[in-house]
């Protein structure tokens, strides 16, 4: 029984703290929730609880705040996840009715996304290309520049210039050329990293520097070919979460910018049973993003795009609850209207 009216105290708590941003106390706590216990019984649970790393006393404050791990602790008993309001049907329904393609309709989820849930919503768009590599030629442009040329099997053609630590001749690059083209043939370019080692491995060691470089030019192209891409929405409203986020929104806002942290975390993400996946705080594993929390969840989607996700990016002091809900019913939404289309 006491393991059950601690987790009541602990949703408490983070219920009180999502909402007032304001430590908690016991005495709050008996006054606004119906516990059925006395004080000192509470007062006992809370450290019990902060025993266990569940809360934690600010430095400022008598009162007690969620802890990631509190955070966790709560999210995993979270059991009922709501479907959709009325409201929020019919704002799908227009949302979907006034797109005209897919992508519009992407941008138009991950807006409202962001408006359900007062937070930075997300959505994922890999169309992995099935293009393959047939060709990699590397041409002298002068003796401490080359031009390093990919075709791909789509017909398309991407070059790119690199500069040499020392001169090297035409033959030599033909060769570099020719190793890059025999081991990289057919190879779709969404298989990423490139095996460098091995492909440096395969020339003469006057040629290895060399080939580091080139190398490297051929993966930022195949890099710069993936479409995999993310559409956010509602950036300003980390600019209201600034209380909780500090000098911290800097970093967050830049993770967010470059999208490839946040591409690697959505693909890293598994879902749980209720079809969601979660990171809060240090679990993101990214050191810009430590005070912030994920909420995603797959969407299904066409021409082989899968295991795209959508979700939303705020502080670890979020409405859980909500956010859950609203994440995990877009999701569904899309994926059956797509599906549909």
């Amino acid at each position: 029984m006491s393991d059950t009216r601690r987790l009541q105290v602990l949703r408490a708590i983070v219920e009180d703290y999502v909402q007032t941003r304001e430590p908690v106390g016991s005495r709050a706590l008996v006054e606004r929730h119906d516990l059925e216990v006395s004080p000192a019984t509470i007062r006992n649970d809370m450290a019990h609880l902060e025993e266990e790393g569940l809360i934690a006393a600010p430095h400022t404050s008598a009162g007690r705040i969620p802890t990631d791990l509190g955070y966790r602790r709560f999210v995993d008993k979270i059991t009922e996840v709501r479907p959709l309001s009325a409201a929020e049907r019919r704002a799908m329904d227009t949302l979907v009715e006034s797109a005209d393609d897919t992508d519009t309709m992407l941008e138009h989820t991950v807006r409202l996304l962001a408006m359900l849930t007062n937070q930075v919503a997300v959505i994922q768009h890999p169309q992995r290309s099935t293009a393959k590599i047939r060709h990699v030629d590397v041409v002298s442009m002068s003796p401490h520049k080359a031009l390093t040329i990919v075709i791909l099997s789509s017909g398309k053609v991407e070059q790119r210039m690199v500069t040499l630590a020392d001169p090297i001749g035409d033959d030599s690059l033909h060769r570099i050329g020719q190793v890059l083209s025999g081991e990289l043939y057919n190879r779709r370019i969404s298989t990423l990293p490139l095996p460098t080692d091995m492909l440096i491995s395969r020339v003469e060691p006057v040629l290895r520097p060399s080939m580091a470089v080139i190398a490297q030019a051929v993966e930022t192209i195949l890099e710069s070919g993936r479409v995999d891409r993310i559409i956010m929405a509602g950036t300003a409203n980390l600019a209201r979460s600034g209380r909780d986020l500090g000098p911290s929104i800097g970093p967050i806002l830049e993770a967010l910018e470059e999208q490839v942290v946040l591409l690697r975390l959505l693909t890293e993400m598994e879902q749980d049973r209720r079809g969601l996946s979660i990171r809060i705080g240090h679990e993101t594993s990214h050191d810009s993003l430590v005070e912030t929390a994920v909420v995603a969840a797959e969407y299904g989607t066409h021409a082989g795009a899968e295991g795209a996700k959508l979700g939303v990016v705020g502080p670890t002091r979020m409405d859980y609850g909500s956010t859950m809900s609203a994440v995990r019913a877009m999701a569904r939404y899309l994926s059956r209207i797509l599906s549909e289309g």
